[in-house]
């Protein structure tokens, strides 16, 4: 991309850049990120506010010495040697993490098409989102989907969150309280579990299900 005479990516006052290490890394805890911008209506007072909420300088050499570092890769690289002690630790972390979400956000996704659960197929990210509405609370007679009222549709969705909850052991995030318009979509975090508790995620949504067809 072309500079502009004043320096930087040449993106103009309208395109930001925000990224942290709290998906990539794991590290939410540490609370340290990247803002980008041309605009200087924005990072003036963004470095204003930067002097109360300075990140301390032990995080900052962390973080530093985590994004520098070197790591030695042993076994399957069919290569030389003397290359394998040469990896950055972020590539090697970030190739392995990628290859770990993915296997299991496949394995996800091949138990919701197993039990005909529609979803969203996920490309990125570390959830997948689920079309849970055949097993809502059903509607009254005089009420369709297009007349529902708001407290009504909330009250079937979290009906259906408490039920997968409390008797199924699931925790999904209900999709009204991420502003969604329609009940019955839940965000499904398959990353937040050990390998045991995700295989077993994986057989409590199978008996939820076919308990739910069977009633």
């Amino acid at each position: 991309t072309e500079e502009q005479d004043g320096g930087g990516l040449g993106l103009g006052p309208y395109i930001h850049l925000v990224y942290a290490l709290s998906k990539d890394f794991a590290l939410s805890g540490l609370r340290v990120g990247v803002a980008y911008t041309e605009n200087e209506e924005i990072l003036v007072p963004m470095q204003k506010l930067n002097d109360l909420c300075q990140i301390s300088s032990q995080t900052q050499l962390l973080v530093e010495r985590m994004l520098s570092a070197n790591v030695t890769v042993t076994g399957g690289g069919g290569g030389d040697d003397n290359d394998n002690n040469n990896n950055k630790f972020v590539d090697a972390y970030l190739t392995s993490n990628r290859h770990n979400i993915q296997t299991r956000c496949d394995k996800l996704q091949s138990c919701l098409n197993n039990v005909d659960i529609p979803y969203l197929p996920a490309d990125s990210g570390l959830f997948v989102w689920m079309d849970f509405r055949q097993f809502l609370p059903s509607l009254p007679d005089s009420i369709t989907e297009e007349t529902e009222s708001l407290p009504s549709k909330e009250q079937r969705e979290r009906g259906l969150y408490l039920k997968l909850m409390k008797e199924y052991g699931l925790l999904f995030t209900p999709g009204m309280s991420m502003r969604n318009e329609r009940p019955g979509f839940f965000r499904c975090v398959f990353t937040a579990a050990s390998e045991e508790e995700f295989e077993l995620g994986l057989e409590r949504i199978r008996k939820f299900v076919d308990e739910e067809r069977s009633t």
